[in-house]
């Protein structure tokens, strides 16, 4: 392995993310890991050179406060306590502020790190990894043609090649094209094993009437899991499935020491008798880094720089439950959208914007008559990693267009609203 390794254990802070983030900064990998980590899970990690306890107000857990397991404090791994006060007194720590200078000392000075984190060693690590897990075995790839899946993909053609069998399902709640244009991508651009499978009907029949969001991420996420399992019925020897997770969806989906904000399907919503082996290669990235490891991979600027995509699609952006006509109400806005943002100039500048739907109906006037019609709301985010994100300042003429085209254009809205709202306190998506 060429990068070295700071492993973070959360002990109930708030701020890992950022402290992982600031690791990197000065050059070192960085991974995140629950309190209780045990010596086997410890032994499997290559290059760790250091462990970091990083305390915080959330370290009750079940009634009791939680503490690193004696495998930690017996590695013979340096440890360095950060507002954590262990059964075990650490030779290094902190409390209140964790300096550049304190950091880099046990990073260089203590540990013997060399600031070998970039995205080149990065691709190469993993690739190994991945090798060490799958061997000659055969992994099936859920592709849903977005960043995350893509770049999983192309990490995966670089360690496995035609082992990897990439699996495009149509689910109905995809954006306008776009089936199309991942069969075109991979199969014809990247040559990939490439499956597309139709199931619109039946992912639609699964989430009719459903109106809360968590039961519809489920079903979607468990619904992929089970035509994965179809599909690998028909074929030989699948064992392991990959999928694009990344950092952001497992805190959202929740951790031992904070709540869940909303399940992720590739996290929250796989069944717990599934019968592969994940391959999670991007799971300790941040959407940034994502984007540049997909530009190490040699990926082209229009799919790494795409807008984000939720796994679930449409689904958690027609709100409450999914019926056809707001669906297709959605799709048809958002492609409004996309088509004024990329000829205001937007395109790449803003880093997420849609359109959404909710379940209820506004009145309005259409055509010199009473309109009982759905509104659509418009999103546009800015962000570095997904975990916090700012709202982007459109101008109003550009407003009006969207606003004009919509309500023209597409049937059964007769209202455009603007969200205004951050995050926190709101998510990047709706639901």
């Amino acid at each position: 392995m060429k990068q070295d390794t700071i492993l973070i254990l959360d002990l109930g802070s708030e701020k890992n993310s950022e402290l992982a983030r600031r690791i990197r900064s000065l050059g070192v990998y960085s991974e995140i890991y629950p309190h209780d980590i045990g010596a086997a899970e410890l032994a499997e990690k290559p290059n760790v050179k250091g462990i970091l306890l990083n305390g915080g107000e959330n370290n009750i857990v079940d009634g009791r406060k939680i503490d690193a397991g004696d495998a930690v404090y017996n590695s013979g791994i340096p440890v360095f306590s950060y507002n954590h006060k262990g059964k075990t007194k650490c030779a290094y720590g902190a409390d209140g502020e964790l300096t550049d200078a304190a950091l880099s000392d046990f990073l260089f000075g203590v540990c013997g790190c060399e600031a070998n984190w970039n995205m080149a060693n990065f691709v190469d690590d993993q690739i190994e990894l991945i090798k060490q897990q799958i061997g000659d075995k055969k992994v099936l790839l859920a592709l849903s043609g977005g960043v995350d899946s893509s770049v999983v993909a192309a990490l995966l053609i670089r360690a496995v090649g035609k082992n990897l069998t990439c699996v495009h399902v149509n689910h109905g709640l995809l954006r306008k094209g776009e089936p199309e244009q991942v069969v075109r991508v991979f199969r014809e651009e990247m040559n990939a094993n490439l499956i597309y499978i139709d199931a619109v009907d039946r992912f639609l029949g699964k989430l009719a009437g459903v109106d809360d969001p968590e039961r519809k991420r489920k079903i979607i996420g468990g619904e992929f899991i089970r035509v994965f399992e179809e599909e690998a019925r028909k074929l030989d020897g699948i064992e392991f499935l990959a999928q694009g997770t990344i950092y952001p969806d497992i805190v959202e989906s929740g951790t031992k020491t904070a709540k869940a904000v909303k399940a992720h399907h590739n996290v929250g919503g796989l069944p717990a008798d599934m019968d592969f082996e994940l391959v999670e290669p991007l799971k300790f990235l941040f959407k940034d880094e994502v984007r540049a490891c997909g530009k190490q991979l040699g990926l082209p600027d229009g799919m790494v720089y795409r807008q984000p995509f939720p796994g679930p699609g449409l689904g958690v952006r027609c709100l409450g439950a999914i019926t056809r006509d707001r669906l297709e109400a959605v799709r048809e806005s958002d492609a409004i959208l996309r088509e004024e943002f990329a000829n205001a100039g937007l395109e790449g500048k803003v880093w997420q914007y849609f359109t959404l739907i909710p379940d209820y109906r506004s009145v309005g006037v259409k055509n010199n008559a009473r309109s009982f019609e759905f509104p659509v709301i418009i999103r546009a985010v800015n962000t570095v990693d997904a975990m916090t994100a700012t709202i982007e300042h459109l101008d109003w003429r550009l407003l009006d267009k969207i606003t004009a085209r919509i309500i023209a254009e597409v049937p059964g809205v007769n209202r455009v609203c603007y969200d205004l709202t951050p995050k926190p306190t709101g998510t990047i998506e709706w639901e």
